[in-house]
C-alpha cells in the first residue's frame, strides 16, 4: 500500500518536516514523500512544478497520512484534493488539538499517535 506523507514543510525546520517522515519511512517502507523534493526557499519560483509533483503523489498514492501538528495551507489542499480522488485520509494529532470542521470532515480516521496510524494501516 502506498502511502503518502502529507504535513507541513514550508516554512518548518528540518526536524520539523523530515522527522516525522523519517520515522514513517521505517514503518511503512511503500511511502510517497514529498520532502525528496525539498523546494523550502524555493516556493515563489517552483510553485506549479511543487504543485504538480504533489499532486501527481497523492493520485499515486493509495492512504494519506497526515501529520497536523500545525495548520498548514499545503496540507489542507493536499487532504482535499486526496478526498475529492477517494482517497482514505488518515490524520494524526495531540488529543489536545482543535481540529477544523473541514479537516474532520475530509478525514476518514483521526488518531493522537503515529504508533496508532501504523497499526491502522498496516490492519488495512
Amino acid at each position: 500500500m502506498k502511502v503518502y506523507l502529507c504535513g507541513p514543510i514550508n516554512g518548518c525546520t528540518d526536524e520539523e518536516a523530515k522527522e516525522w517522515r523519517e520515522t514513517a519511512k521505517l514503518r511503512l517502507p511503500d511511502t510517497l514523500d514529498p520532502m525528496k523534493r525539498d523546494y523550502r526557499g524555493r516556493e515563489v519560483e517552483c510553485y506549479r512544478e511543487i504543485v504538480d509533483f504533489d499532486k501527481m503523489d497523492v493520485v499515486n498514492s493509495d492512504l494519506m497520512l497526515v501529520n497536523y501538528d500545525k495548520p498548514s495551507v499545503g496540507t489542507s489542499m493536499e487532504v482535499l484534493y486526496a478526498w475529492t480522488k477517494g482517497k482514505p485520509v488518515l490524520v494524526v494529532c495531540r488529543p489536545e488539538t482543535t481540529i477544523s470542521p473541514w479537516l474532520r470532515y475530509h478525514s476518514t480516521k483521526i488518531v493522537h499517535s503515529f504508533e496508532a496510524a501504523f497499526q491502522w494501516i498496516e490492519a488495512l
